[in-house]
């Protein structure tokens, strides 16, 4: 974590308005529970179950939506694809609340704030079949991003116990979910796994399009287990907010709306009902 000491405008950007550089989004427009969405068009759709929203902001690719469902007051952010994008979404979140942007240093009490995921995903499992949901018990990063922040190194080692040497030059990282929000979204609706993190999807995932992938990645990944728990599911994010929500001091969970089976090659002929059934499901129970 960041010492007590001035940040300097180089570091913490802030614009005319007083925002964060690339949210654009300034103290008070963010609420302490934030959803966060790959594609920025889902923000609406989650948005649209909201009582009522008081702040709409647009910056680059980041769409953010605050608003209140019953008593319960949420963010949503669109945060784009990628851990690229999470390092900025999470960064900047935890700034807006945590850092007085007046002084420029980080507050003596820091605000704990809930990341709830829900996005898309690749089944790596034939049981796992389209149109169903994965909660992700663990984020296993191949994308290297926490090999950046200090304090990783336990994160490191967990995925190196799991992954080995799968001869590619990537450090794999291991992520525990939140346990209590876990707990929260058990339900006989969502299975639960590990939940495999990519820095890109076609030659990262094991797809094959014109160009060939170096290593059978989704073959590799497909029968490991740590916890009781198998690999379920490919994608982009998780593990990346995994693991800087847990250095942050943030609670986070992944909720994985199943668009692709990959051992079945398979996918959705309902992508967006089955986005939309995920999405109700989980305000009913941030709300509950």
């Amino acid at each position: 974590m960041a010492s007590k000491k001035f940040i300097p405008p180089s570091e913490l950007i802030i614009n005319d308005r007083g925002a964060i550089y690339h949210l654009d989004v300034c103290p008070g427009e963010l609420a302490d529970t934030i959803i966060t969405v790959g594609d920025p068009q889902r923000v609406a759709r989650v948005s649209r179950h909201f009582d009522r929203i008081e702040h709409q902001i647009q910056h680059r690719e980041f769409l953010t939506h605050t608003g209140w469902l019953g008593k319960k007051r949420l963010s949503v952010v669109g945060t784009g694809i990628g851990p690229d994008n999470i390092d900025i979404v999470i960064n900047e979140v935890d700034a807006v609340h945590n850092i007085d942007f007046s002084s420029r240093k980080p507050k003596s009490m820091p605000t704990e704030l809930t990341i709830i995921r829900i996005g898309t995903s690749g089944s790596l499992q034939t049981d796992i079949p389209v149109d169903t949901w994965v909660a992700s018990t663990h984020g296993l990063g191949l994308d290297n991003l926490l090999a950046y922040y200090a304090g990783s190194t336990p994160y490191f080692d967990a995925g190196k116990s799991l992954v080995g040497d799968i001869g590619m030059a990537v450090q794999p990282y291991l992520v525990e979910s939140d346990p209590q929000l876990l707990l929260l979204f058990n339900d006989p609706l969502i299975q639960q796994g590990i939940t495999v993190t990519s820095p890109g999807f076609y030659g990262p995932q094991g797809r094959t399009l014109r160009l060939q992938p170096s290593r059978p990645v989704t073959q590799l990944m497909q029968g490991l287990t740590h916890a009781g728990q198998r690999v379920t599911n490919f994608e982009m994010e998780t593990a990346a907010i995994y693991g800087l929500a847990k250095l942050c001091g943030h609670r986070a969970l992944s909720l994985n709306a199943i668009l692709a089976n990959r051992a079945a090659n398979t996918f959705s002929k309902s992508p967006l009902e089955t986005i939309d059934r995920l999405i109700e499901w989980t305000l009913a129970k941030l709300e509950s």
